[in-house]
């Protein structure tokens, strides 16, 4: 996938920091297109932090070309805050103000057209704790306020870090739903994750970075089917054995394999599977390492 005019572009993007004999970003490469969900997954140290911060410019000082909307981060100046929304995995608020009280206030830290706060609250099943003290709050409730603060002043492009971290299957249903949304409204997403499942649900295509470069790039569904196996898994049930067992077949010779024309029509067939890689299954082939 390309684009004439992509959101973000990043060539050959080195990054090294001071003191440090290796760098962080080696040559990196890639282009994020308007209404994009791009997911940025890899194990801890493989240099994903690092090009986030470059690209949300916290982060100065390194080699290659970056460019946001055609002009790099710094180019911007002030005007990039206004345009980009930054949800952190790590939530950052005034523990001594309410939730509502944080929404307001960085609220008025922007121009122009707004967000209503009470809303955005509501959305993520706040409201009824919107004027309790954030100290007060779980883990999951105030990654949900983090949240919903990067979508109050209406940003085209979202940067977010781990965004349904410590919450329960319903709340991060809500997340995936709101992120479904701002990419149907023409948004533009750059998500990094460790969760295989959020990025399979929810990217377009996923970026797997180790040791500082991209190590794969494509959509969800081809990095699966890259690395499947070819075969097939009939789980089925006998008269004899009330046990459900199952049987493999080779995809490309299954139309004329007489043995899997005989199971399906004289067994109890209970699934028919084929033998899909999972995205933690290339994560872990591409890494050598497990998500734990």
């Amino acid at each position: 996938m390309s684009a004439a005019n992509p959101v973000v572009a990043v060539d050959g993007l080195t990054f090294t920091y001071p003191k440090s004999a290796e760098p962080a970003v080696r040559g990196m490469s890639f282009c994020v297109e308007e209404a994009e969900v791009f997911g940025f997954l890899g194990p801890s140290g493989a240099g994903k932090s690092t090009t986030q911060k470059i690209l949300i410019g916290l982060l100065s000082g390194h080699g290659g070309a970056v460019s946001v909307w055609g002009k790099p981060p710094a180019a911007w100046k002030s005007e990039y805050y206004r345009r980009i929304g930054v949800s952190f995995e790590l939530p950052n608020h005034y523990q001594k103000l309410t939730g509502l009280e944080n929404l307001e206030f960085f609220a008025s830290l922007y121009p122009g057209e707004k967000e209503d706060p009470m809303a955005l609250l509501d959305r993520v099943g706040l409201a009824e704790h919107a004027n309790l003290r954030v100290s007060k709050y779980s883990k999951g409730m105030q990654m949900r306020l983090v949240f919903v603060r990067a979508l109050l002043h209406k940003p085209r492009l979202l940067f977010l870090d781990e965004p349904t971290s410590g919450m329960d299957p319903a709340n991060a249903r809500i997340v995936k739903e709101i992120i479904r949304e701002l990419r149907a409204e023409g948004r533009t997403v750059f998500l990094t994750t460790h969760d295989m499942t959020t990025a399979d649900q929810l990217c377009d295509r996923v970026a797997f970075v180790v040791d500082g470069q991209i190590a794969a790039l494509d959509t969800p569904e081809e990095h699966k089917v890259r690395r499947s196996q070819r075969t097939v898994r009939v789980s089925y049930r006998t008269s004899t054995v009330e046990e459900l067992q199952y049987k493999d077949f080779p995809i490309d010779t299954l139309a004329d394999d007489d043995t899997f024309a005989t199971l399906v029509r004289n067994r109890q067939v209970q699934a028919i599977h084929s033998q899909e890689a999972s995205l933690e299954d290339v994560f872990i082939d591409l890494t050598g390492r497990t998500l734990q």
